[in-house]
């Protein structure tokens, strides 16, 4: 799989491409907006693209925006980075057309799971296996029953299962709220953002071991859910340069 790195951080850029290298992804690499925005016009461009929020001579959300006007059938999975926590700022990347984002600091095993879960979304054909194990429960989505990690079943209505089931299909992947309301309860409720709060509620009471400090289904305010089936956290750490933090 090739990955286009855009980081106007020489030093977060070279870690970046040398991590991903080790674990076998094909590495493209851009020092700044305008020559990220040169690379994915191309007919070959990669699949994946990962981009610094803020670069010279062109943002990374203004990337992700031009790319989204392009008339292409090929899809690209854009991951943003940013130092930018506020919930505003984030919506703002999503409404611009990413796919994910990931707030520095991160551990480099947050930003491979990311790109797993980018892989399966993208590669054609590929199912997400019909098993999710985890250290505490067991969900088969083909005979659609959950159990505890004492194997006792785990009771859903058909709406709490379906909501289980959007979520698990994408795992690490950020499930924008929008998107979870209409899969689950359809197209005239994409703002009854109370129905998606409480039912979060209700699966985290039946799968998680301490509902109050989630740990597999986590809410990020204002934007979704995301399903993280196995957290983990790398030793290397990319942070935001001062520069960056300065500027927002």
């Amino acid at each position: 799989m090739r990955v286009l790195i855009a980081d106007d951080s020489v030093v977060s850029r070279h870690l970046l491409e040398a991590t991903l290298r080790k674990w076998g992804y094909e590495v493209i690499g851009a020092s700044d907006g305008a020559a990220a925005w040169d690379i994915l016009q191309r007919e070959d461009a990669p699949a994946l693209a990962i981009l610094d929020w803020m670069m010279p001579s062109m943002t990374g959300l203004e990337v992700c925006r031009l790319v989204r006007q392009m008339n292409r059938e090929r899809y690209t999975y854009i991951l943003l980075l940013t130092s930018r926590s506020q919930k505003e700022d984030l919506i703002e990347g999503m409404e611009a057309g990413a796919d994910d984002y990931i707030t520095k600091p991160f551990g480099m095993g947050e930003l491979l799971a990311r790109l797993r879960a980018a892989l399966r979304r993208t590669t054609p054909g590929e199912e997400v296996l019909p098993i999710v194990q985890t250290a505490d429960f067991r969900i088969d989505l083909a005979t659609k029953r959950a159990t505890n990690a004492q194997g006792v079943e785990i009771k859903l209505t058909p709406t709490q299962w379906h909501l289980v089931e959007v979520l698990v299909r994408s795992p690490d992947h950020l499930v924008s709220q929008r998107q979870l309301l209409e899969e689950v309860w359809g197209p005239t409720y994409t703002e009854q953002t109370n129905y998606l709060r409480q039912f979060m509620a209700q699966l985290r009471r039946k799968f998680e071991p301490d509902p109050a400090h989630p740990r597999y289904f986590l809410t990020e305010p204002g934007l979704g859910v995301r399903f993280v089936p196995d957290p983990q956290l790398g030793e290397a750490l990319v942070t935001a340069p001062a520069g960056d933090r300065a500027r927002g």
